[in-house]
């Protein structure tokens, strides 16, 4: 059995590897990976509006790897719209790099799975093989914040070098184009940076079960030891 500051070091483990593959399924399953504000530039155009007047023709939009919204005002007023990325959107965005980012998510999932099994099986039993013990909990734990990592950079290029944005505003409007103003990442995509760093502490903590704490020994009571005078007496 291992000793109890190693069982506090695995279970402590445990959670944050179950933390990471929550962070991640709450990032993957929202739509806030993107916000940022639209303008209809047609519509500008149309009315010359000026500065003053820009605000009847901005509009809001957000989403994530599946799904989001956007509202459209164009001078008529407000127009919500709900976007869906599959199945036809995919292929006017770059099809091939969101796969990829959302490919990399799922792998991190399933490294932090692994992590949280060896955790569990640490926190209770000695390991006999070292790709089984810390070794293997310092390995699962980079391959699942490496994976991670590459999932948030490809979305960050696809966001930044393909205009992702811009091509999801601007889907199936044939009378209106959409300028991009503004664009921010999302509190589901800081998730992920989250998880990431989760492992990051994970294996932190994992180290920290090498630290061997002094054991604690009680002294026992002496005896009474019986002289001859004690005798005599």
């Amino acid at each position: 059995m291992p000793t109890v500051w190693k069982r506090i070091v695995f279970s402590v483990g445990s959670v944050l590897s179950l933390g990471s593959v929550a962070l991640l399924v709450v990032a993957l399953s929202t739509e806030r990976w993107i916000t940022g504000t639209i303008l209809c530039q047609t519509g500008v155009d149309l009315v010359n509006a000026s500065s003053p007047e820009l605000s009847q023709f901005t509009g809001d939009i957000y989403y994530g790897l599946f799904q989001g919204g956007k509202t459209r005002r164009c001078g008529l007023g407000s127009r919500r719209y709900k976007i869906y990325i599959f199945p036809r959107l995919i292929g006017k965005v770059n099809g091939g790099l969101h796969m990829i980012v959302i490919f990399f998510h799922f792998i991190a999932i399933g490294f932090a799975l692994v992590s949280l099994a060896f955790c569990i099986y640490n926190a209770r039993k000695v390991p006999y093989q070292s790709i089984k013990g810390p070794l293997g909990l310092y390995l699962w734990n980079f391959i699942a914040a490496f994976f991670s990592s590459l999932g948030f950079a490809c979305f960050i290029a696809a966001v930044r070098c393909h205009r992702l944005t811009e091509r999801i505003a601007n889907f199936r409007e044939n009378l209106f184009h959409l300028v991009v103003l503004e664009e921010n990442l999302g509190f589901s995509f800081w998730l992920c940076v989250a998880s990431a760093v989760t492992h990051g502490v994970n294996v932190l903590v994992v180290a920290s079960s090498r630290i061997h704490l002094p054991k604690l020994q009680t002294k026992k009571p002496e005896e009474p030891t019986i002289t001859g005078d004690d005798l005599l007496y």
